[in-house]
């Protein structure tokens, strides 16, 4: 009998993966009820990763005056994916009888990081104005300085108060919501609530697609009532490299 040895060596395949240094973490957030009545949680997640976010939940958890918990509750952040030194708003909304019980709450922060997209969705000019009812609303024009069709575009804006807090943040998809690349168009902002509207200082807006991430935010100082004219510069930001993808949880105690 003829034995027939066969060696069998272990193949390593070494790719680049960069790793994520840095941390994501909740900032500027506060409470406040609104002139419907409805309960907020409102606020910023900063992302000082080296990577892209996304998938990214808020997780509240809600006191009433004794430190009991009263509920329990679950929000995403309004921008999709979050670029590196970039930031996302939220706006948590409690409907229910609890509403004007919570006098305190607690923060958790899930998300993913991501592969990067490219930095072409950008607000080219804005203003601020109220309308006839006395609605505080935010027009201007977003731009695609992509390759391709943009789809699903949606407009951000975050108002903060005096302090530099998120005091209302609103969303908007322009009609048509896509964008040919090297387009743009027209959007607005309405911002009703005038109990809130009556703090507002400043306000920032983004703007991303499915396929593209946005640019860099441009905070706005701001007086309400008067029209302001925003210009924004538009940036591609590529970088190679396959990313890991990690959940990652973070913890921001109020």
């Amino acid at each position: 009998m003829i034995m027939q040895w066969v060696a069998i060596f272990p193949l390593f395949f070494v790719s680049f993966v960069p790793f994520a240094f840095g941390e994501a973490f909740i900032e500027n957030d506060q409470q406040y009820i609104g002139d419907d009545g409805a309960f907020h949680i409102v606020g910023e997640i900063r992302n000082d990763l080296k990577a892209p976010l996304n998938q990214i939940s808020i997780h509240a958890t809600l006191f009433d005056e004794h430190g009991k918990v009263i509920e329990s509750k679950k929000t995403s952040s309004l921008i999709n994916t979050i670029m590196p030194g970039m930031k996302g708003p939220f706006d948590l909304i409690l409907t229910n009888h609890n509403a004007k019980k919570v006098k305190s709450y607690s923060l958790d922060l899930d998300y993913n990081v991501s592969p990067p997209k490219n930095q072409v969705i950008g607000i080219t000019e804005s203003k601020l104005s109220r309308d006839n009812f006395n609605n505080l609303m935010i027009t201007g024009m977003v731009s695609n300085n992509g390759d391709i069709t943009a789809n699903m575009i949606t407009v951000v804006a975050t108002l903060y108060d005096k302090d530099g807090k998120v005091a209302l943040v609103n969303t908007v998809n322009p009609e048509p919501d896509y964008l040919r690349a090297q387009d743009n168009a027209f959007f607005l902002v309405s911002i009703p609530d005038k109990i809130q509207t009556s703090k507002i200082t400043e306000y920032s807006l983004v703007a991303e697609s499915e396929e593209y991430a946005a640019v860099p935010e441009f905070p706005i100082g701001t007086i309400v009532l008067l029209i302001i004219t925003l210009s924004a510069y538009i940036g591609i930001t590529r970088f190679s490299g396959r990313l890991m993808i990690n959940l990652i949880s973070a913890t921001n105690l109020k």
